[in-house]
């Protein structure tokens, strides 16, 4: 079974200006892979680009908001690919594409790591950040679930999040909240 870490990907658009996004990195034999969705501007910008930038920040709020229009967090410029990072992130790798792969759905990206740094120690995540992190995934993949699979994912989330979330677990938290509902609404207009 692969290892994915659950990370933010930063690549640059054309103009120049930052996307942020969500993306679970896949360490392989052959270096480390991303595989995003098609259409979509991750796979635009790297298509381009040809380089990407993985941060790892403890701040979930970040998660939450790239899946609910809230992709507007500080960045600062990469120190060895041309591109940007986030600002408060406890570390971050910059990569660069070695070989692509197309497939139907999700085309494969295989990168070499060109720099990476440690920029605040990190004291691990407690049950909320998790439940968070793992209901931004959920919300990303609505439309493919059924309405008892999410309940009882939500159910089983909520207990994490009830015994250990801060102040900014709980705003996480209803961002995506507020997706769910979003989605059940439009469920039930369809119907």
């Amino acid at each position: 079974m692969p290892f994915i870490r659950e990370s933010i990907i930063t690549t640059l658009h054309e103009d120049g200006s930052a996307h942020i996004t969500p993306m679970g990195v896949h360490e392989t034999d052959r270096g480390l892979m991303l595989a995003p969705f098609k259409p979509s501007s991750t796979l635009n910008n790297l298509m381009r680009e040809g380089t990407a930038t993985i941060n790892y920040p403890d701040d979930v709020r970040i998660f939450a908001g790239c899946l609910t229009g809230r992709r507007d967090w500080p960045t600062v410029p990469t120190d060895i690919i041309a591109g940007i990072r986030l600002h408060d992130c406890l570390a971050h790798t910059e990569i660069k594409i070695h070989t692509h792969e197309d497939h139907e759905q999700r085309p494969e990206f295989y990168c070499d790591v060109v720099h990476e740094q440690m920029h605040k120690p990190y004291h691990g995540h407690n049950r909320a950040q998790f439940a968070v992190i793992e209901l931004a995934i959920l919300a990303s993949r609505l439309h493919m679930l059924t309405t008892e699979k999410i309940d009882n994912e939500i159910e089983y989330l909520r207990i994490g999040l009830d015994k250990t979330a801060g102040e900014r677990e709980l705003e996480a938290w209803n961002w995506l909240m507020e997706k769910v509902t979003q989605h059940r609404n439009k469920q039930t207009e369809k119907a």
